[in-house]
């Protein structure tokens, strides 16, 4: 036990600093890009999915497997429906806790749908846990394919490849920081969806988002 604690404790060393270099400005720029390269690809997130989808969240440079461990971690931002508007984007953390050896630290971007509204208070807590809180699945990728009843759908590409990794143990979280950059203050996901005012960094990520839901 005491092993694997500190094996845990060393890859939160090693990944935490890498993913803290990339400031929320420039984090918000390459969730808007990701959005555009997994939209607009041949094989990318099919419109039907986007269209029906209640909450999108973008994070850039999923960092899995660092270190030793298969622990992985990565920031990004979530967006819901309000009436025909996007909401302003709540900063997020998405984490796994496997602990297969993993070596080599692969980077993923990766995009998720949430597919049900009444998921929505949940998403946006403290903590989601993929699997538990609902049921989770790969829209691509090399280990699972489109599953029609999972009510959140991943889709992630590394190095021009659709990939994924196993989602046991995953979760979602409020990314505390990131929206004290973006709003100047503390506020929660839930207040920010529900109806914080847009920062002008952002706009461009939900004008994205608007225009690649709707084609």
């Amino acid at each position: 036990m005491h092993k694997t604690r500190f094996l845990l404790f060393l890859t939160a060393a090693v990944v935490l600093p890498a993913v803290a270099k990339d400031g929320t400005a420039a984090r918000m720029g390459k969730a808007a890009a990701v959005l555009t390269t997994m939209t607009e690809s041949t094989h990318g997130i099919p419109a039907d999915k986007l269209a029906g989808a209640d909450c999108i969240a973008v994070i850039p440079g999923f960092k899995k497997g660092a270190a030793v461990v298969g622990v992985g971690y990565g920031r990004g931002f979530i967006s819901c429906r309000n009436s025909d508007n996007w909401s302003s984007p709540a900063a997020i953390t998405l984490e796994t806790g496997s602990l297969g050896v993993q070596l080599g630290g692969e980077e993923i971007d990766i995009v998720i749908l949430s597919m049900d509204k009444e998921l929505r208070s949940k998403l946006l807590s403290d903590r989601f846990a993929i699997g538990s809180d609902a049921s989770a699945a790969w829209g691509n990728g090399k280990s699972a394919h489109d599953d029609s009843n999972a009510r959140i759908v991943f889709y992630g590409k590394t190095k021009g490849v659709f990939a994924g990794f196993g989602l046991d143990g995953a979760t979602l979280k409020s990314d505390d920081s990131g929206n004290r950059a973006l709003y100047g203050k503390n506020v929660t996901n839930s207040a920010i969806v529900a109806g914080e005012a847009m920062p002008a960094g952002a706009q461009p990520f939900v004008a994205k988002l608007d225009r690649a839901s709707k084609r």
